[in-house]
């Protein structure tokens, strides 16, 4: 019974406190009671570290839809990572494009000049989506985890002693509070003892979270280490894409130049519809290249065919 005793008075002690800790709170916020306001350096860390959190998200997200524009796959991608399972392997866009274009090619026959080409396009198009494959894992590691340690683990950290240093100033300023108002000697005793414990409290937790939040200098620095493996990652890979495509322009002008100026005057040379036997007779008289027969037959042709025919 006396056990019983005990943790009930404990119990309503804690409940009296956490009733006066909320009442203190409206108060505050009524604009009725004072405040014991956070020194200056402590504001500044707190501050700071709100921006860091901020930016680093922003950044984080960012860089993930930099990485993986399409929604859909990074929600997948997200879901087998809470589900601690890998997803499954899809070839990404430039190896799919890769693909088709080998698939093309060998239809219309390697042997063609077209074929040939589209299958050699096609390798260069799945090493560039290989070369991205690499850059998305090497980011994940060295650049987005830190960040996202950041976010899920420190930061977290720094907002429960947060949370806990409000709560301890709130009972320091009940405190406070409750020693104006006592009038009899020894009730004023008590609040004066309460108030240097919660004092003492308070002042420790405040220690507890400005060392936590000088950190963040910390975290700064090994951030800026995290960005420079990113931009060298991505140094890598514009320079084995832009490798691959030097390599691709190089194969692709060793192809016969009857070939080449055949597909550049079929692009530059405009095309005229012909609509009557006359047009053809004047376009005649511009061309003495070309002989009477040729003319004459070809306006023959135009005249036994039904419809409209076109050069």
């Amino acid at each position: 019974s006396g056990c019983f005793k005990f943790v009930l008075e404990n119990y309503f002690y804690e409940m009296n406190i956490f009733n006066l800790a909320n009442l203190q709170f409206t108060e505050e916020k009524l604009g009725q009671a004072e405040k014991t306001e956070l020194d200056a350096h402590l504001e500044n860390l707190l501050s700071k570290a709100e921006c860091t959190k901020l930016w680093t998200e922003k950044i984080m997200k960012q860089t993930e839809v930099l990485l993986q524009p399409n929604p859909n796959a990074r929600i997948e991608e997200f879901v087998y990572e809470k589900l601690d399972r890998k997803a499954p392997s899809r070839m990404n866009n430039p190896e799919l494009l890769g693909q088709y274009m080998i698939d093309a090619g060998n239809e219309f026959g390697p042997g063609t000049a077209y074929g040939n080409a589209l299958i050699k396009c096609g390798e260069t198009q799945k090493r560039i989506g290989a070369a991205d494959r690499e850059l998305i894992q090497t980011s994940a590691i060295n650049f987005l985890t830190p960040l996202r340690n950041f976010i899920e683990g420190d930061y977290k950290t720094i907002t429960k002693e947060r949370k806990l240093l409000q709560n301890k100033r709130l009972d320091l300023d009940a405190a406070k509070t409750r020693l104006k108002k006592a009038k009899v000697a020894e009730a004023r005793a008590a609040s004066e003892q309460e108030v240097r414990i919660t004092q003492s409290e308070f002042d420790r937790q405040a220690e507890i979270t400005r060392l936590l939040l000088e950190g963040i200098s910390s975290t700064h620095a090994h951030h800026l280490r995290c960005l420079n493996d990113f931009v060298e990652a991505q140094m890598t890979y514009y320079a084995q894409c832009y490798q691959y495509m030097l390599d691709l322009q190089k194969q692709l002008g060793s192809f016969p130049s009857t070939f080449l100026s055949n597909n550049n005057q079929s692009s530059t040379t405009p095309v005229q519809s012909v609509s009557s036997p006359s047009v053809l007779a004047s376009a005649s008289a511009s061309l003495p290249s070309v002989s009477n027969s040729m003319v004459t037959s070809g306006l023959s042709e135009l005249k036994s065919s039904s419809g409209s025919r076109k050069a």
